[in-house]
C-alpha cells in the first residue's frame, strides 16, 4: 500500500468556490488521477472520501469535492440538486486534477458511486479526457422508466407541481425544502429505513458539511436526468461496473441494461452478494473488495 499526502484545495465554477481534497501518492512521479462524485446530497467527507483512501492507497491519486450548493462549496440555492451544474462541476473538477503536479494528464479516471455513478457515466461519455471510468452501486436514471414506473398522469402531475414551486419561487423568494432522510416513515426525498441508517447514525457522521434536507425540486431533476444514454456514447473508454446483486435503491437490473448498452471492447461488470445498496458505502466486507477491484482497473486501463 502506497502512503499518500492529503490536500485542501479549492477551485470556480462560474461564481462560487468548490471545496475540494486531492490525495497523492508519495514519490515525486506522475501517476493516473481519478475524479470521484457520490451520493444524492453526499458531501466530500463521505462515501467519496472512504473510496478516494483506498484508491490513494494503491497509487492513484484521487480528487473529490462538494457540488455546488453542497458541503463546503459556494452556491445558491443550498442543498439543490442540478444535474447540469453536477456535469459542470465534474468537467472543471477534471481540468483541475489534470493540472496537478504528481498527475499525469494522459491518464484520467473518473468513479461515480449512486447517483454519481449517472454523472459519471455521462461525464465520461462526452468528455475525452477520462481515459477509464467505474461506476459502483450506480444510479442510471432514466426518464423514461421513471415516468412508466409512475404513470403517464402521476409523472406529469409531478412537473405540474414542480412548476408551481418555480412559480413561487420567483413570486416570493421561497425555497421549499423536505428533509433527505427520515427515521419513522415519514416524508423524504431518500425515503425508507436504509437511507437513515447512513445518513442519520454515526456512519455518516465524518461529514460536517451534510445536512439533512434537499430542495423539493431536486426531486424533478431526479426525474427527468437522463443519464443512462452516455452507455450510447461511452466507448470506446473502458467501463467497469460495480453492483450489487441485493440493492432496493439502484436497480441491479436498471445496471445490466446500462451495461449492456455499452459498446466498449473493454468493460467488465463485477457483482457483490450485498444485503442493500448501502453495503457497498461503508462495510469493509464489500468496499474493500470492490475499491480494490476498480484500482485494478485504472492501473490496467491508465
Amino acid at each position: 500500500m502506497s502512503e499518500f499526502h492529503t490536500e485542501a484545495l479549492s477551485f470556480t465554477v462560474g461564481a462560487s468556490n468548490v471545496a475540494a481534497v486531492l490525495r497523492s501518492p508519495r514519490g515525486g512521479q506522475r501517476v493516473p488521477g481519478v475524479v470521484l462524485t457520490g451520493p444524492f446530497t453526499g458531501v466530500k467527507e463521505q462515501v467519496v472520501a472512504t473510496y478516494a483512501e483506498l484508491l490513494s492507497a494503491a497509487g492513484l491519486a484521487t480528487l473529490v469535492f462538494d457540488h455546488r450548493g453542497f458541503g463546503g462549496s459556494e452556491g445558491e440555492p443550498r442543498q439543490h440538486e442540478d444535474s447540469t451544474g453536477k456535469l459542470a462541476d465534474l468537467r472543471t473538477a477534471t481540468s483541475v486534477l489534470a493540472a496537478q503536479s504528481a498527475v499525469d494528464p494522459e491518464r484520467l479516471g473518473c468513479v461515480g458511486i449512486c447517483l454519481g455513478g449517472g454523472y459519471a457515466l455521462r461525464h465520461s461519455a462526452f468528455d475525452p479526457r477520462i481515459r477509464a471510468s467505474a461506476f459502483v452501486a450506480a444510479a442510471f436514471n432514466d426518464p423514461r422508466v421513471m415516468r412508466e414506473g409512475m404513470g403517464e398522469e402521476s409523472y406529469r402531475a409531478a412537473m405540474a407541481e414542480f412548476a408551481a414551486l418555480d412559480q413561487r419561487h420567483h413570486d416570493t423568494g421561497e425555497v421549499a425544502y423536505v428533509p433527505a432522510v427520515s427515521p419513522d416513515g415519514g416524508e423524504a426525498a431518500m425515503p425508507g429505513r436504509e437511507p437513515w441508517e447512513y445518513y442519520g447514525t454515526e456512519r455518516s457522521a465524518a461529514g460536517p458539511g451534510w445536512h439533512n434536507r434537499v430542495t423539493r425540486s431536486s426531486i424533478r431533476e431526479l426525474l427527468t436526468f437522463d443519464a443512462a444514454m452516455g452507455a450510447d456514447f461511452l466507448a470506446p473508454t473502458p467501463a467497469l461496473f460495480v453492483h450489487g446483486r441485493r440493492d432496493d435503491f439502484c436497480s441491479p437490473r436498471a445496471a445490466q441494461t446500462v451495461y449492456d448498452r455499452v459498446r466498449s471492447a473493454q468493460k467488465e461488470f463485477c457483482w457483490f452478494d450485498t444485503t442493500n445498496h448501502i453495503d457497498l458505502y461503508d462495510q469493509p466486507a464489500y468496499v474493500e473488495p470492490a475499491a480494490a477491484r476498480v484500482a485494478s482497473w485504472f492501473t490496467e486501463h491508465l
